[in-house]
């Protein structure tokens, strides 16, 4: 007799899911309760109610986060210009400490004894999903249906779906990729794109246009900032959900986002994958922009320096750890000033500045003009800034070392 009553199941009604589902019910011989979360990915999400209902799923949730995963996880992220080896946007990574809270959340309200997850034992998503439930919840069971069946391919869940009447389509078109989407992102893996050398192919992406194929003119925006978020496009407010999905709009319109890249997994081996991250390129310009004419030189340089590892701590699924919770502090502590509006200029994948403006500016145009300054600088002042700055050298020097 198993010791798992009850399990609360990521779920999205896919093959992979709908096999867990299924394994789970006969192995365990337990109830399963699915959760499906909307984050944006662009998919209808009730017919993975009716497929639960068909395989006897009595507890269904199906819940719209959207606004939450922008406004409590996306957000906070970008305050601090977040970006994993100097190039990926972490658009898969910020999602899962969302999905292992909602999971958890689930276990209480059901009082489910177990969560499960589709993620495979070579990827980082195990990590995130697991790292998060257990800050959680300590004690909560985890079952990973990959470390432990012998379904190791496509064709062996198939012919698993087959023996035990769930609903799919053998023979049908499917993408030639593994892909993961939500409102920051779609990313894409496998197949062509195991070949480092090998080029994606164009009809590949999903948000964006080619570059060379966007409009030859080009569009011009305006982001209104309150305290390191945006909270207006060209003066319309919108929630942080709209002004995401509106970003992404516009960026895949002109061409912007695209990224191809090797990654470090934080399982040891290296992974290639591609993404779409439009509106994401906007938001990181257009926050590096404000800050720049908000933050003080030292604040911006220590967000810098500390930037990588936060990164880091985001990518390897520790969301909920302690480090990221004090990280978070002194990055949101320092957004209180970073207020005001970046223009703008998207022209064919490129994402320019041509303005910004605020009240809570430190540029002061007296002091940094090229031109007669009225006294605001006294340019001799430099002399023992310098002399000062070059003391240790010089007696390095003059020991000659």
């Amino acid at each position: 007799m198993s010791e798992i009553n009850k399990v609360v199941l990521a779920y999205s009604g896919g093959l992979d899911t709908s096999v867990i589902l299924k394994w789970l019910q006969e192995t365990y011989q337990c109830e399963v309760v699915t959760f499906t979360a909307d984050i944006g990915q662009g998919e209808e999400l009730e017919p993975a109610r009716a497929k639960a209902l068909a395989m006897g799923v009595q507890q269904i949730y199906i819940d719209d986060l959207r606004e939450e995963f922008v406004r409590d996880f996306v957000f906070p992220m970008f305050r601090a210009n977040t970006l994993y080896e100097g190039e990926y946007l972490l658009g898969t990574s910020i999602a899962r400490p969302l999905i292992a809270k909602r999971l958890i959340e689930i276990a209480n309200e059901t009082g489910a004894d177990a969560i499960s997850h589709g993620a495979t034992g070579k990827g980082n998503d195990q990590v995130r999903f697991e790292l998060g439930a257990y800050a959680l919840k300590p004690g909560v069971k985890v079952i990973a249906p990959w470390r432990e069946w012998d379904l190791t391919s496509r064709e062996t869940l198939l012919d698993y779906a087959e023996k035990h009447g769930i609903p799919v389509d053998r023979y049908g078109k499917k993408s030639p990729y593994s892909m993961d989407a939500n409102l920051l992102h779609i990313s894409y893996e496998g197949q062509v794109l195991e070949n480092p050398w090998a080029e994606a192919e164009e009809d590949m992406w999903r948000w964006t246009v080619a570059p060379e194929a966007a409009p030859d003119k080009a569009t011009y925006l305006e982001l209104t900032f309150r305290a390191g978020d945006v909270t207006a496009i060209d003066g319309v407010e919108m929630s942080p959900a709209t002004v995401l999905a509106t970003l992404n709009r516009i960026g895949g319109d002109n061409g912007i986002g695209r990224l191809d890249l090797v990654e470090n997994r934080y399982v040891g081996m290296k992974s290639r994958g591609c993404y779409e991250t439009p509106g994401g390129t906007i938001l990181l310009k257009a926050h590096r922009a404000i800050e720049s004419l908000c933050l003080d030189r030292e604040v911006a340089h220590l967000k810098d320096e500390l930037m990588p590892r936060y990164a880091s701590i985001i990518y390897n699924g520790y969301w909920w750890s302690p480090e990221r919770r004090m990280l978070q502090a002194m990055i949101d502590a320092s957004q209180a000033p970073v207020n005001g509006v970046v223009r703008l200029k998207l022209y064919k994948g490129n994402v320019m500045v041509a303005g910004r403006k605020s009240d809570d500016s430190l540029f002061d145009p007296t002091i940094a003009t090229f031109e007669d300054d009225g006294g605001a600088y006294n340019q001799k002042d430099a002399e023992g800034f310098i002399k000062l700055n070059a003391l240790r050298m010089r007696i390095a020097a003059n020991k000659g070392r």
